[in-house]
């Protein structure tokens, strides 16, 4: 009689759609993530949403996003909206570009879209700052477009279960090919998820996911051995220095010139100067003999 073979132990069958969304949506049913950013059904708050949590944890952008949507519901809101106004509803995101660049999207909505935000991929990675990840989450979650929008959540849990060095293009194939047709958003949602809570990238709850069986790269719950790299003191990075040096500026009176300052946290005055001259690039600031103040243009 042949010993019996644990089923931990047999080799991973290979992924196919159905198989993959029915394990992955009945997991979901109780692991589900509360966040206020889900509850948004119209494209242009999943657009902002989308924008906003590009470089900051989406758990983070809840309250900011709902005064954002509320503030400027629509493209045509924001589209004439003031640089002051806009960077302190930003304040604590991070990344301020992203706020004009935005700004810039929603023009580009009202101008070539008649206010409307576009379906496709395509268009949507026409329109200022959006790039393939988030054109693909917002046709996706707004329009229902069965594609898989591959950031480094998405492109763990998929190249894990898949398995294998796959260029880009063919990643980006086989992970289309796992998308729910009728159900992209929950398929998403589901997903990033999984990627938080149990697919995670140094220690993955490998014993607890709903996937397991279908691996390519199961680990059988142990957690790997790599060491995260220390994390840099905030105060002598430049993007500390830079939404430092923009705070002061957005608070000061409108139209006022600030003073730059000799040195702040780890930074010397060249490197304040730097920054700021890196900033006017940007299109946030304006400078005067060692002045600033925010950009007049809007």
């Amino acid at each position: 009689m042949l010993p019996a073979v644990d089923p931990a132990l047999s080799p991973p069958r290979s992924p196919t759609r159905r198989r993959f969304n029915q394990a992955l949506f009945a997991w979901h049913v109780t692991a589900r993530r509360d966040l206020a950013v889900r509850h948004a059904t119209e494209p242009w708050a999943i657009l902002v949403a989308e924008v906003m949590s590009q470089q900051t944890q989406i758990e983070r952008v809840g309250p900011a996003w709902r005064s954002f949507v509320t503030r400027w519901p629509d493209p045509s809101a924001l589209a004439t909206a003031g640089t002051r106004d806009l960077l302190g509803a930003w304040a604590g995101l991070g990344y301020n570009r992203r706020a004009l660049a935005l700004r810039e999207a929603a023009r580009a909505i009202v101008r070539e879209h008649g206010g409307r935000v576009p379906a496709t991929v395509d268009a949507l990675e026409g329109l200022p700052g959006i790039g393939p990840y988030t054109a693909r989450a917002v046709a996706a979650s707004a329009f229902g477009a069965p594609v898989a929008p591959l950031d480094v959540n998405v492109r763990r849990v998929v190249g894990r279960v898949i398995g294998g060095d796959l260029p880009p293009k063919e990643l980006q194939a086989q992970a289309d090919m796992l998308v729910a047709r009728r159900a992209a958003r929950d398929w998403l949602d589901g997903v990033m998820d999984l990627a938080a809570t149990v697919c995670r990238p140094r220690t993955p709850r490998c014993a607890e996911c709903p996937v397991r069986a279908m691996c390519a790269t199961r680990q059988g719950g142990r957690a790997t051995s790599q060491r995260a790299a220390p994390a840099p003191r905030f105060p002598s990075t430049n993007r500390w220095l830079r939404g430092r040096l923009l705070a002061a500026v957005r608070e000061a009176p409108a139209g006022a010139w600030v003073d730059a300052p000799d040195g702040l946290g780890d930074h010397d005055r060249s490197a304040v100067l730097a920054a700021l001259r890196g900033l006017e690039r940007d299109g946030f600031l304006e400078l005067r003999d060692g002045q600033a103040r925010l950009a007049t243009h809007a």
